[in-house]
């Protein structure tokens, strides 16, 4: 088995490493004491196709793989936490989820957005009595045909 990394992962591994020292690192401490969201940061993080690195290119995607995604994601955690954690939440959480079961206008009206920047994906977690724990979530959606009954707080 080979476990070199191709020239191209080099590069993407490369890359995100400039970005992070020259782009991240400056003011990352003061973003942090102050909890401000690095706006300009994940635009520009956009604009590397950061942000849709395994979306199919027709979608605005990068169309990378896994081991690519992982490296961006080393580079950037190793400098900047929340920028990483801005990445995984859109790539896999996000992204991953419209491409593997959107239909085809949610793919075109979203992706299109979520993998340049000029969206960014979210999702909820915490529960009052869960906070972020996932195995202690009590929320429920039933599946009710053209309607889901919803149980829970968030």
């Amino acid at each position: 088995m080979n476990f070199s990394l191709s020239e191209e992962q080099e590069l993407i591994q490369q890359a995100a490493r400039d970005f992070a020292q020259n782009e991240l690192l400056p003011g990352v401490i003061e973003r942090d004491e102050k909890q401000e969201f690095p706006t300009e940061e994940v635009k520009k993080m956009g604009e590397l196709g950061f942000l849709g690195m395994m979306v199919d290119p027709k979608y605005g995607g990068s169309g990378l793989d896994t081991i690519s995604y992982v490296l961006v994601m080393e580079e950037l955690s190793k400098v900047d936490a929340s920028s990483s954690v801005i990445v995984s939440v859109n790539n896999s959480l996000v992204c991953w989820g419209l491409e593997t079961f959107g239909t085809e206008a949610q793919k075109e009206k979203y992706l299109t957005k979520l993998t340049t920047g000029e969206s960014i994906g979210a999702f909820c977690l915490s529960e009052p009595e869960a906070g972020s724990d996932a195995t202690s979530q009590k929320t429920t959606a039933i599946d009710k045909g053209d309607h889901y009954i919803l149980n829970g707080t968030k």
